[in-house]
């Protein structure tokens, strides 16, 4: 199955509407696994979770995450990056980069419900993630393309094979 290339990558993860599946470590010694907004911007994966999200309280005792995004339609573009979320801003600081919760609202809702959405929540602090796609451990896989000649049996990574 053929990676994504970089132009590839970043033109996928640039559309909207793609869930940011986030896996973390749970506190209470389970995996948790959120559907979440995210946007991608300077080779990172942002994303926010809020003040009572128990998935803060993972991050905050073990930053270790592994991130999906993936769509069902073809080519079925896929990545799977894992690594280490870093904490941007803490809560409380939500007026600092209000403009990028903003274009991340706006990724998955029209313009006039993103700035309702966040006026209606401006008092439920958040705090701002990344996960630096250069610092993680990235696959990316995509079906083959046929129309443009790639093999379309060309389904499985070479790792999955018996034989070689």
């Amino acid at each position: 199955m053929p990676g994504m290339t970089d132009s590839e990558l970043t033109t996928f993860l640039d559309e909207p509407g793609h869930l940011l599946r986030l896996g973390t470590n749970g506190t209470d010694g389970l995996p948790r696994v959120v559907p979440i907004w995210f946007i991608h911007h300077e080779g990172a994966i942002w994303f926010t979770p809020r003040a009572k999200s128990a998935w803060l309280g993972d991050l905050r005792a073990d930053p270790a995450v592994c991130a999906t995004i993936d769509e069902t339609a073809s080519p079925m573009r896929k990545l799977i990056a894992r690594g280490r979320a870093e904490l941007v801003h803490d809560l409380g600081a939500d007026d600092i980069w209000r403009d990028m919760y903003r274009d991340i609202a706006c990724r998955y809702t029209p313009e006039r419900f993103a700035d309702a959405y966040i006026t209606d929540t401006i008092d439920e602090p958040r705090a701002l993630f990344r996960l630096t796609l250069a610092d993680a451990d990235v696959s990316t896989w995509r079906m083959p393309l046929v129309d443009q000649g790639e093999n379309p049996l060309a389904v499985w990574g070479k790792q999955y094979y018996h034989r070689s």
